[in-house]
């Protein structure tokens, strides 16, 4: 992750407060697969119930556009290189890691949604999150702008593939592993994971893992910039 995007800085909070346990990988540092550098991901999360993801956060703005002519497009875009760092790291991991792309929506005031477990509240802002699982988002992709690299969802198909955040991370059936872990076990066998695949990309000041707190999150982060993850 980054902690200087303001939607990655704000979903790590977003973590903390729900006492989930994480490592947030560290996106200065590169990693190198053989000979092919690849692009990090930006959260390994153990949920309550068990389930490992890996996860490539993606901050956008709804409605996006300028003021004048907001668009009311629930944006899904990301590279291809995002798609192809994502994949490499499900082959490091395994197949009981799920790899998942997460839309964080930073929701303007001239929009109004019901409340739901998916949207959350910080300093001001409303966020809303949606996960798509990466094998979904590759079957449907289409490319978006090849000057650019970018690939996207159509939007029926966005609407009908991505769920709330929440789904995967506490209630999303679990892929039956040979160890059980949880509690303090969980946390100690993210941590062991982590260190084995990932030793040097950990973010700097971040501890190998990060237990369940109830504690809020520290720090306030800036209010996020439209579209801050890259080209359209």
């Amino acid at each position: 992750m980054d902690r200087s995007n303001p939607y990655e800085a704000a979903f790590e909070t977003f973590l903390r407060e729900q006492g989930l346990c994480y490592v947030a990988v560290d996106e200065a540092r590169r990693a190198v697969l053989g000979d092919v550098p690849v692009k990090n991901l930006d959260f390994i999360i153990l949920g309550p119930t068990g389930a490992k993801l890996l996860v490539d956060v993606k901050g956008r703005q709804f409605p996006g556009g300028p003021a004048s002519r907001p668009r009311y497009v629930w944006e899904s875009w990301a590279t291809q290189e995002d798609v192809n760092g994502l994949t490499h790291w499900q082959g490091l991991f395994g197949n009981d890691y799920l790899p998942l792309f997460v839309f964080m929506y930073r929701v303007l005031p001239i929009v109004s949604l019901d409340d739901s477990p998916d949207i959350w509240r910080h300093q001001g802002e409303t966020y809303l999150f949606r996960g798509v699982r990466l094998d979904e988002y590759r079957k449907h992709m289409r490319v978006r702008s090849p000057k650019w690299g970018t690939v996207g969802l159509p939007k029926g198909k966005f609407e009908e593939i991505a769920r709330p955040f929440r789904y995967y991370s506490h209630e999303c059936p679990v892929i039956a592993s040979t160890e059980e872990n949880d509690g303090p076990d969980q946390a100690r066998h993210l941590s062991e994971v982590t260190r084995a695949a990932l030793q040097a990309f950990v973010a700097p000041g971040a501890p190998a893992w990060r237990g369940r707190s109830r504690t809020g999150g520290g720090g306030g982060t800036a209010a996020p910039e439209p579209d801050s993850d890259g080209p359209p």
